[in-house]
């Protein structure tokens, strides 16, 4: 038996550190937090100073009890979970439901896995840190009294099944507000001129008036003036310019570069970073911190002096914006700067490489720029022309990287302008005026919802990921991609000497992976902004968070700060008892019928918004109205009597197919075809409205042949096991289990008794990663 028990969160890194560590250590899992508040009212008394009553999670009891008999045995015992509150918490949970004593047990930390960060945490222990406990202690007790508070009054006032939560309704009000200020928007037309000169041996210069016009009519006036007009270049001028690297990655950082770059989600980033940091390739995923540690500028020095040469090394030291960062902390970077990738060509080789060269460009030269301005003089007009163009001189850092911005396809390409001397004379090959419009503000990504909650100082870098997951499993925020609108714009074209205006279409407003608030998520935010303001305030949620670091940092205690949040809450959740459920219900009346005379309202229904034709009825025998579903991208608070009397053609008889009848209609899942008591889908781009019968038949006999092509085989003995074709292959669907069918096993040959073998060793699912732990 191992003299010394090593306690850490997930088997991964349980296995990367037994390998760094010798047969005198035994290293075990935890499988993340092993103790919760329970559910119901009796967690927390709060009459008692909020004191907390704390179980281990039945999913625990098993590990517990194995850890409880290795820790007996062991002289010493080391908790070595994660260097944050959330590990300090769990090495503090364990330490209690171990029922551990001071003297054999140490506290020991680390920021990334490799052998020399674990042999010097082993050499450098220390006790468990109650403030770092308090603060995390805080935060679950503060979250918990929100949401088992306001959740049920959402239940009684809006609907069954609803949630709140400190975060999440601030995340959901962010996206709400940004949804209302893209309604709100008037796009503003603008006219703006560019030219086209031809030079000699077939190169062409690219210019531009500084401004734009706001009418066509001025934008024609001025092309009027251009005509027979003499081109000469007025000035040329030359000037030094260099470009600077972006800091390594923060957490925040890591899932908006993650975004642009590789198209990951928030959730998906996080969890590769974890695997990565697991099995001791990256240093510790969760930091706000921008700072690298002296030894990891050496290693990267050495990296960019053997890869790229001594002149490409440029020493930086980076603070951070946040006041909350912890400097002594390190950002996102590789344990070993001579590793270039790993995994190649996986997700996870993807982002370790985006990390790679992230942190090596943070340390490398600024790259060193000419950029020219050529001014194009106009003879019969003040006005002038100006062309750009920058030429690298030195490439430094950015023969490793550039960093993406959300709004990249605005970025100005520029290239080398071809030679050019003042009083050079130029030959127009055509101007352009072609309108443009003003852009509303941008919907949000995960990413950059990220980026605006760390703006505002809203949550930290372990609570990003849980927190935009959150609101999207509540189906407050939908991610989906949207296509565009057709718009009308107008060219004007002056080309030897004659102007010709075209009118041309363009689609706009596409948008892709974007968040879209849905109808209750209005309702609620609305509802929580008038009756618990402080809740969703952005700057009171911020202040929390600062209440928080104070807490950590032992300034301040942890029940002072919850009696002064919990008191005025406490009345506001009572006073909601007034309130009455039609006044927040957000029912509409949008007009009449112009063929019925009857009333049309838009209303929130167990399933999602709808329209209603018709009065409600009061007696079992009065007339029924009719109802129709709110397509996608429709809103309750803005639905027009117009777009209601559209909805009410559905749903529509599409003709007959094999003698039965098929329908097109929106249902709580989306638009669909109904046929012989079968759904199918509608693909996003088919409009029930406008679905035709050939489109109809040709979907129902695609869902035929896929249904029929997912079944492999069944058995007689239990109808609910199946052998199924899944996205990723065969597996067996057992139950509620979905298992993983053996390379030597053929699916086709599987009997019953060996898919119930299969299953049985199968464990049920627990956390993402093992390790993941739950966080508010």
């Amino acid at each position: 038996m191992a003299k010394n028990l090593v306690i850490v969160e997930s088997p991964a890194k349980a296995k990367t550190i037994e390998g760094y560590l010798g047969s005198d250590y035994q290293v075990k899992s935890s499988y993340g937090h092993v103790r919760d508040l329970p559910k119901g009212d009796k967690a927390i008394d709060i009459a008692n100073g909020f004191k907390p009553t704390y179980e281990v999670s039945a999913d625990k009891k098993e590990v517990i009890r194995e850890l409880k008999k290795l820790a007996k045995a062991a002289e010493t015992i080391y908790l070595a979970s994660d260097d944050d509150r959330e590990g300090e918490a769990i090495s503090w949970h364990l330490k209690e439901a171990l029922n551990l004593n001071d003297s054999n047990t140490r506290r020991i930390v680390f920021r990334e896995i490799t052998k020399n960060a674990i042999q010097n945490a082993i050499q450098n222990p220390r006790g468990i840190d109650i403030d770092l406990v308090n603060a995390q202690q805080a935060r679950r007790i503060l979250d918990r009294l929100v949401g088992f508070e306001l959740s049920p009054v959402l239940w009684k006032k809006v609907r069954r099944g609803l949630s709140a939560g400190r975060v999440q309704s601030v995340a959901v009000r962010m996206v709400v507000e940004r949804e209302r200020e893209i309604d709100q928007f008037e796009a503003q037309s603008s006219f703006k001129i560019s030219a086209l000169f031809d030079l000699d041996q077939g190169k062409v210069l690219q210019a531009e008036l500084g401004k734009r016009f706001k009418t066509e009519a001025e934008a024609q006036a001025f092309l009027n003036l251009c005509t027979g007009a003499d081109f000469e270049i007025s000035n040329l001028e030359t000037k030094p310019a260099k470009k600077s690297p972006a800091p390594p990655f923060t957490t925040s950082t890591l899932q908006q570069e993650a975004s642009r770059k590789l198209g990951y989600s928030v959730s998906y980033t996080m969890s590769l970073a974890q695997k990565l940091y697991e099995a001791g390739k990256i240093s510790y995923m969760r930091t706000d911190s921008v700072n690298l540690s002296q030894e990891a500028i050496a290693s990267a020095n050495s990296e960019i002096s053997g890869s790229y040469g001594k002149d490409f090394i440029q020493n930086r030291s980076y603070k951070t914006k946040s006041q909350s960062a912890q400097e002594a902390h390190e950002a996102i970077r590789p344990t070993d700067f001579h590793v270039q990738s790993v995994s190649a060509g996986s997700a996870e080789g993807r982002l370790y490489e985006l990390i790679w060269k992230r942190a090596i460009a943070s340390q490398m030269a600024d790259a060193q720029l000419e950029k020219t301005t050529a001014t194009i003089s106009i003879s019969t007009t003040d006005e002038v022309l100006v062309a750009r163009g920058e030429v690298i001189k030195f490439e430094g850092f950015l023969k490793v990287y550039l960093e993406s911005t959300d709004d990249d396809e605005d970025e100005e390409q520029k290239s080398m302008l071809p030679p050019l001397a003042i009083g050079q004379k130029l030959d127009l090959q055509q101007m352009l005026g072609k309108e443009g419009f003003t852009r509303p503000p941008a919907r949000y990504t995960e990413a950059s919802l990220v980026k605006q909650l760390e703006e505002k100082g809203i949550g930290r870098p372990s609570t990003y990921a849980p927190t935009i997951s959150t609101i999207q499993k509540r189906e407050y925020v939908i991610k989906e991609s949207r296509d565009g609108k057709e718009r009308q714009y107008v060219e004007l074209v002056l080309a030897k000497g004659q102007i010709n205006k075209t009118t041309k279409t363009e689609m706009t407003g596409a948008e892709k992976n974007k968040l879209f608030p849905t109808n209750i998520a209005m309702i609620v935010n609305d509802f929580l902004v008038e009756h618990f303001e402080n809740v969703v305030d952005y700057s009171f949620t911020a202040d929390v968070e600062k209440e928080f670091d104070d807490i950590a940092n032992g300034t301040k205690a942890w029940e002072q700060m919850i009696q002064s949040f919990y008191g005025k809450f406490h009345t506001k959740v009572e006073n909601t008892d007034s309130l009455e459920r039609a006044d927040i219900s957000a029912a509409r009346e949008l007009g009449t019928d112009p063929k019925t005379g009857k009333n049309i309202y838009a209303r929130m229904g167990k399933y999602g918004a709808y329209v209603q034709l018709g009065e409600s009825p009061e007696k079992e025998d009065d007339e029924k109205p009719q109802y129709a579903s709110l397509k996608k991208g429709q809103f309750l608070e803005n639905v027009t009597i117009e777009e209601a009397l559209e909805l009410f053609k559905l749903p529509r008889n599409l003709g007959e197919f094999e003698d039965k009848v098929m329908t097109a209609a929106i249902g709580r899942f989306g638009p669909y075809i109904r046929h012989d008591g079968k759904f199918v889908s509608l693909p996003k781009e088919m409009d029930p409205l406008t679905v035709t019968e050939e489109e109809a038949i040709e979907l129902i006999l695609a869902k035929r042949e896929a249904d029929a092509n997912k079944f492999i085989k069944t058995f007689d003995e239990d109808p609910e096991v199946q052998v199924l074709n899944g996205r990723y292959g065969a597996y067996i669907k057992f139950g509620k289990k979905n298992v993983k069918i053996p390379k030597d096993k053929v699916p086709e040959e599987l009997t019953y008794a060996e898919c119930k073998e299969l299953a049985d060793k199968t464990p049920e699912k627990k956390g993402r990663g093992g390790g993941a732990r739950k966080k508010k």
